[in-house]
Order: C-alpha cells, then structure tokens, then sequence
C-alpha cells in the first residue's frame, strides 16, 4: 500500500521543493545500488516534498525496465517514512501500463507520465493515453507536458474530469498563457509543478500563477542552497532571489548550456565535486570537461558563500 492517497500525495507535492535524484552508476555503467541507497537517504533527511525515483535528472531514457523497477525499489526502501517516491512511466501506452504496474508493487506513491516515445500525437490520442495509464493504478498520476506531449488547457480539463487519479500537471514548456489558463479552469484540482531545466530560473513567475513548486536538480548537490532558495521564492524575497540567480543560478545554467544533454551532465559533475560520486552518464550523454567542471567547482564554493556557511 502507497503511503499517500492521491489526494494526500498532491497535498503534499504542493506543499514544498521537489527533485529528481541521479541514477548511480558503476565505471562499467552498472546500476550502483548501495550508492543510490545511501544518496536517497541523504536527500531524505532534508525538508523535501517529494522524490522522483529513475526520472529525467536520474536518465529514465537510458534504464531498462528491469533497472526502472530496481530504481524505484531501492528509492521506496531507502526514503524516510513521509518522503514520498514518484515512479517514472512512459514510451509507449502499453509499455507505461507495465511500469505503473510495477510502480505499484514497488510500494510507490505516485507515478510521473512522461511523453510516449518519438511519435507526435493529437490531443485526443494523448488523452486516451492519460486515461488509460491512470485507469490501470490506483495511484497518484502526474503528467508531464513537453517535448511531442504538450496538452492543451481543454484537455488538462477533461481529464481531471475523468481521472480522480491525475493529482498533478508538471510543465516542462514554459507557456505562461497555458499555464494560466489551466489554473484559471481547474484551480486547486491540480497541483501545478514547475519541470524546465534549471526550474529555479522561473519560480518567481511561476508562483505568480499558481504553481507553488518545482523539481530542483542542484538539490541533488546543494540541497541546502536549493531549500533557500525555495524559501526566498515562497516568501516573495524577490531581492534574495535576484542575488541568488545572479550569484549562483545563472553561471550554472551558462556550463549547463554548452552542449545538449548537459541538464542530466552537469549534475553529476556537481555530485562528484561535492564529494557524493554518482559515477558517469550513460551514452548517448556526456560528461563535462575538466575546464568546465573546475567553473562548476567555483560555483559550488559561491553558493557556501552566499549561504555564509559550506555548501
């Protein structure tokens, strides 16, 4: 049994910071589970509102569904109780089924249904694909909208008419208009979570519409710097905010967008330099190169500053 509730899981998704952990990988690019074990629980330990086990930041792209499954077991097991775990689902619909399925005899608390593989798709077969991954678990359900599943505010709507299971929209487009527009046709029905690259560049308009948090991938490496970061935004501090951006933020996202693939890339190499090893990413990524790496070293060594404390 899920520890939460749909209801309850999108109370609290709503409720604070969210993120994705890395996948841990051996040198021979092997699922290092006892690594992934210890990180879950080091991230567990700080006030965070939810984790998405196996998701983007932790390459869902490049796991096997054998490897999905072990992901999401070693995240329910090694999470402290109240910590709720997100499994991942997409490809295919039959394909999702199988791994929310799983998810649910894993003991997750919700699932995040990422786009179907390669194909574009109307907006009535995205929905048809939505009803039936939520018609197949009892749990939680929150879709992703980006890339070749961007849904429309309508269709938002009439699934969270069908799907008492779908708790929550996570955009990874950045469309105020249809972020707005959805909020202005359900309000509280969902919770609206903030999912671009680097999310925290766009928290403060985001939290103008309603969308009261976001997955953070520097929590991986600087959860502390993360949390007040989240806590500036939450409270309004726009100047706190400016200065952390401006610090911290924004060099990062000038190394993350050196080459594509970097988001997943860049957060590895932030867990290596703060002495939490990952391992490598798996191809088709790349890792950093040793130049850049030493810029992100500089970046890690600003945000203790700005923190006053080590980061």
């Amino acid at each position: 049994m899920p520890a939460f509730t749909p209801a309850e899981l999108a109370e609290k998704l709503g409720s604070g910071l969210l993120s994705f952990p890395v996948t841990h990988f051996t040198r021979e690019l092997l699922f290092d589970e006892s690594g992934y074990r210890e990180n879950i629980a080091r991230l567990g330990r700080y006030d965070v509102a939810g984790l998405f086990a196996a998701g983007g930041t932790g390459e869902f792209f490049s796991l096997t569904p054998a490897e999905i499954g072990a992901v999401v077991r070693a995240a329910v097991a090694s999470a402290p109780a109240g910590t709720p775990i997100l499994a991942p689902a997409g490809y295919g619909t039959a394909h999702a089924i199988s791994l929310v399925k799983d998810a649910e005899e894993a003991g997750a608390d919700g699932v995040l249904l990422f786009p179907p593989y390669l194909t574009e798709s109307s907006q009535e077969g995205l929905a048809e694909h939505v009803r039936a991954v939520c018609a197949a678990t009892s749990l939680g359900v929150v879709v992703y909208s980006r890339a070749n599943a961007i849904y429309a505010p309508e269709t938002v709507a009439t699934l969270a008419a069908e799907c008492p299971n779908l708790v929550g929209f996570k955009d990874g487009v950045g469309d105020l208009e249809a972020i707005t527009r959805i909020h202005a046709l359900l309000g509280d029905r969902l919770v609206y979570i903030g999912g671009l690259p680097t999310a925290e560049t766009f928290a403060l308009p985001y939290l103008e519409l309603g969308v009261t948090t976001y997955s953070s991938a520097i929590f991986n490496f600087l959860p502390g710097f993360a949390l007040d970061f989240y806590a500036a935004v939450r409270a309004g501090d726009r100047a706190r905010v400016r200065h952390l951006l401006a610090e911290v933020v924004l060099p990062y996202t000038a190394i993350r967008d050196r080459k594509p693939g970097y988001a997943v890339s860049i957060v590895k190499a932030g867990m290596d330099v703060t002495g939490f090893p990952a391992g490598p990413v798996r191809p088709p990524l790349t890792s950093l190169n040793q130049d850049e790496r030493t810029r992100l070293a500089a970046i890690v060594e600003r945000a203790g500053t700005v923190l006053g404390r080590a980061a």
